[in-house]
């Protein structure tokens, strides 16, 4: 593109911010990346990182200033064990954050929102048995979300929807089922299901034990979507004329035991399953494509298999780098 477009990537920092940073400079726009932290495990591709505490007004302000769109991705958030036991933190950053980040992007003109939602905005009702049925976008309301964490999300896809009515902003608002993928948090109780997975897994490959512990039964079920479909998902619905919340994963879904097989079998070794009390979320979640495949025309390609033999191989070498040194670091780690 002879002029570039200057666009704003909150949550730079993060794991999928980091990856849309880098695919977004790859397909010729100017980025800025901002956050509260630069990214952990790579350096940012983008072309200007501020670091910004988007819960401020000012600091939302100086994040939009000349930038024609914004991938609204900063919040405060994590695995289960997370959201699960910080409503009140939760529900009160990323509220500032969504409603001061929204309000600067309409003061300083900016054309196109994306918001990031997740599908914890589903009722728990319908996702209370194993074998679920997939959740189409319109099985939000009547509304009745799990946790503050999608409350929150619920209330900022409102939020989207009014300053589209109201202001003419061109939002959009994607929905998020379980994102995964390297270069992301795998240890120290902001992870994800499939980041914990390959560094329990790859810790028991590492010493020698191949007992891994799995909270409940094992049996609630998920789908999981890669970082390379996600971010491509972004930019596409960022580019269609859709303005009503989509959802975007795959939509295979599997127990959280076969995702420990799956991973062990990548790894190479047998594993024994230690079932332990701990917050599972909801029983049962899947995402119900149909909707992406009509507006986008495309969908999520990459196999869980695939996706988890990257993932896997880029924490085993993290995992290695950190804990391989010597059986003290084990120790120390709490996990000899």
């Amino acid at each position: 593109m002879e002029s570039k477009t200057k666009v704003l990537v909150t949550g730079a920092g993060g794991f999928i911010g980091s990856h849309l940073c880098t695919y977004l400079k790859e397909k010729g726009y100017w980025v800025r990346g901002v956050d509260l932290k630069y990214p952990e495990f790579a350096e940012s591709d983008a072309d200007e990182f501020e670091i910004l505490d988007l819960r401020r007004w000012d600091a939302c302000l100086q994040a939009t200033r000349g930038v024609e769109e914004v991938y609204a991705l900063a919040a405060d958030m994590g695995g289960m064990g997370f959201i699960s036991a910080h409503h009140a933190q939760i529900l009160y950053n990323n509220s500032l954050i969504n409603l001061h980040t929204l309000e600067a992007a309409r003061v300083n003109n900016v054309k196109r929102y994306l918001y990031t939602s997740s599908a914890c905005i589903y009722p728990e009702h319908l996702q209370e048995e194993t074998n679920v049925k997939p959740l189409k976008e319109e099985d939000a309301y009547p509304a009745y979300p799990q946790d503050a964490y999608g409350w929150e999300k619920l209330v900022s896809e409102r939020l989207c929807m009014h300053y589209r009515e109201d202001y003419g902003i061109e939002t959009r608002t994607v929905r998020f089922h379980n994102i995964f993928g390297e270069k992301g948090t795998w240890e120290g109780g902001r992870e994800k299901a499939p980041a914990a997975m390959c560094r329990k897994v790859a810790m028991a490959k590492l010493t020698g034990d191949h007992e891994i512990e799995i909270w409940g039964d094992g049996e609630q079920t998920r789908s999981f979507c890669y970082i390379d479909d996600c971010v491509e998902g972004l930019f596409r619905l960022m580019r269609s004329d859709f303005h009503e919340p989509l959802n975007l994963g795959q939509d295979r879904m599997v127990t959280i035991n076969q995702l420990a097989d799956i991973v062990a079998e990548i790894a190479g070794i047998s594993l024994e399953k230690k079932h332990i009390d701990g917050p599972q979320g909801v029983r049962g979640r899947n995402s119900d494509n149909d909707k992406l495949r009509e507006v986008l025309g495309w969908e999520p390609e990459i196999s869980l298999e695939d996706g988890l033999s990257t993932t896997y191989k880029w924490i085993e070498s993290e995992v290695q780098k950190q804990y391989g040194k010597s059986e003290q670091s084990l120790s120390n780690a709490g996990m000899g």
